[in-house]
């Protein structure tokens, strides 16, 4: 039980004694550094139930505690706040509860109701890209934070595996390939179709040339350019199930798939299951029909089948075109339907997409609610903002994407020069060193994208975020080394729990113990708010605590065996809680470093 839960029925107990009286919720705040105090209950809201001057409510409550309570030693009173000093005692008793505990912070007992988890739904043209790197992160890191609080999580993809951008990289190799193929050319089976994806905007731009110079307008040269007719033809054999075209699309989409599989595990993520757009492109249809029959959609002059959500403040949406086509609203409609037919525990979902698609999503979820699914009201579009680079914005179809394979290559490589210049792995085997130099790319790479908020957008400085100083990965996983450090020359017996009379508390232990308890509830806070962010700033901060602690208290030079033993037992709880929230990124942390 945090100190919290253990105050705040004990102020609720002393209103009600002292004022007779009833408070709904009790809101404390850490003690500001330049008071006296480890907790601060704000007594401003209470005046809400009582009318008294703020400073004597105060004066009234603290001393309530002091004299009633064994955890409140003393208390102080500034303006509207009461600051309260709890006992050692407390706060051994708590440490002495977790510190063996190696998943303290996890909820251990499982909802009945899952959520799924959507991220990555890449397209089957081209690599995976830095974007998709910010999506494929955001998405796992919130699903092992959502598993961590409590939830049953089924992680999911959407794969983008037809349609016109599909074709054109089909086409492309078809014309210009020879025949070649990932094991021919030795490149990965994504990047060899994503080159034919920029071969054909190349071939496109140079004959849209040619027709504005034979008197073309610019519009219409795109439109009647033959490579494209050519590729919009054969989006037409496809769907008719053209075996030729079908069995070319098998062929390459195969290749996409397990390049795809390997930057996955390079990048350290997993699915539990996955939808193909080639599949899902019809679902929602017979939904659309039902809807009509209830009201839910109606049908314009021209047979199109729209939603009206103007009431809501929205607008119109299209559901069905006029020959009958779906659109995406109406795949994304049947898509959720089908998961919770496939998987009937799931009683939300998490659709990690950019900020470009907030609308679509307001609508679709909008849409599921009127269709009476009681599950749409427990979707969530974890919306992100673009990732950008100091050189500029990227292209996929010209060529000028960061991949994502190239990116993790980079980061180890900065990685591996910053370690050099500082002499940080001196003394290791060159595939030992290969192994840290990828860790510590790969968590530079992770934190400095889920440190900062998913909404927010985010300029990606690789060097910047490979530094041993400040806020970054790199940082907190060389804290998590030197703790390892420290504890293998342990050579005396840990496996005791000691009490106060025992141990007293350092000023810096005690900070310490105090930023450990506020993980559980971090968790809840990250879940509730789909913000790996949170989890990340807290776990830095833990650090920055700790190693105030090991700058002002000796840890295996303790004049006591008590207090020896001790602080070896707070550096491997700090150590179990860094791995734990690292985990959380996706993030590993390295023994030595």
């Amino acid at each position: 039980m945090t100190i919290q839960d253990t105050l705040s029925q004990h102020v609720k107990t002393a209103f009600s004694n002292l004022y007779q009286a009833e408070l709904d919720t009790v809101e404390f705040q850490s003690t500001r550094k330049e008071f006296e105090g480890d907790i601060t209950v704000v007594t401003f809201p209470m005046l809400r139930v009582v009318k008294m001057n703020p400073a004597k409510l105060g004066e009234d409550l603290g001393q309530y505690l002091v004299d009633h309570v064994a955890e409140v030693k003393a208390f102080n009173v500034v303006k509207g706040f009461l600051n309260l000093v709890i006992t050692d005692g407390f706060y051994l008793n708590f440490f002495n509860g977790i510190k063996d505990d190696d998943t303290f912070g996890f909820v251990k007992d499982l909802d009945d109701k899952a959520v799924m988890v959507e991220y990555s739904s890449p397209n089957t043209n081209k690599p995976l890209h830095l974007g998709h790197v910010r999506n494929v992160l955001l998405g796992y890191s919130v699903a092992e934070i959502l598993k961590a609080s409590g939830k049953k999580v089924y992680k999911t993809q959407i794969i983008n595996d037809r349609g016109i951008h599909i074709c054109k990289s089909m086409l492309a190799w078809k014309r210009f390939g020879n025949g070649e193929t990932p094991e021919s050319t030795g490149l990965k089976g994504d990047k060899l179709v994503g080159n034919y994806y920029v071969k054909f905007d190349q071939v496109y731009k140079s004959e849209i040339a040619d027709l504005m110079s034979q008197g073309l307008s610019e519009e219409e040269a795109k439109k009647q350019a033959p490579i494209l007719l050519e590729a919009q033809d054969m989006l037409i054999k496809w769907e008719a199930g053209d075996k030729e075209v079908v069995a070319l699309w098998e062929m390459m989409n195969n290749w996409v798939y397990e390049g795809f599989e390997t930057t996955y595990k390079n990048i350290g993520v997993d699915f539990d299951s996955y939808y193909y757009e080639s599949n899902t492109y019809l679902l929602g249809k017979e939904f659309v029909t039902e809807g009509l029959k209830t009201g839910v959609f109606f049908k314009k002059e021209d047979g199109s089948v729209w939603c009206d959500l103007t009431p809501d403040g929205l607008d119109e949406k299209i559901v069905l075109r006029s020959d009958g086509t779906a659109v995406y609203m109406t795949q994304d409609i049947g898509t959720a339907i089908q998961r919770i037919k496939d998987c009937p525990d799931v009683g939300g979902m998490v659709y990690t997409v950019g900020n470009e698609q907030d609308y679509h999503f307001k609508v679709l979820f909008l849409i599921l609610k009127k269709l009476g699914f009681d599950w749409a009201k427990n979707l969530y579009h974890l919306s992100y903002g673009m990732v950008d680079l100091p050189s500029g914005k990227m292209k996929s179809r010209e060529g000028t994407v960061v991949d994502a394979d190239d990116l993790i290559t980079e980061m180890a490589t900065t990685a591996q020069d910053i370690s050099q210049d500082l002499g940080k792995l001196e003394g290791y085997t060159e595939a030992e060193k290969q192994d840290i130099y990828k860790i510590i790319g790969l968590g530079a790479l992770k934190y400095f994208i889920l440190k900062v908020d998913p909404k927010k957008r985010i300029l990606f400085d690789p060097k910047e975020s490979v530094d041993f100083q400040g806020n970054t990965g790199p940082f907190i996983q060389y804290t998590y080394a030197r703790i390892q450090a420290i504890l293998r020359k342990v050579d005396f017996n840990t496996s005791v729990t000691l009490s106060a009379v025992e141990v007293s508390l350092e000023p810096k232990e005690k900070e310490l113990i105090k930023q450990l308890e506020l993980f559980p509830e971090v968790i809840q806070q990250a879940a509730a708010n789909h913000s790996p962010a949170l989890v990340a700033n807290y776990t830095y901060d833990l650090v920055k605590e700790f190693n105030s602690f090991y700058q002002n208290v000796s840890i295996l030079g303790a004049d006591k065996h008590n207090e020896k033993v001790f602080r070896v037992q707070l550096a491997q709880s700090v150590a179990n809680t860094i791995k734990n929230a690292f985990g959380l990124l996706g993030i590993e942390v390295p023994e030595r470093m």
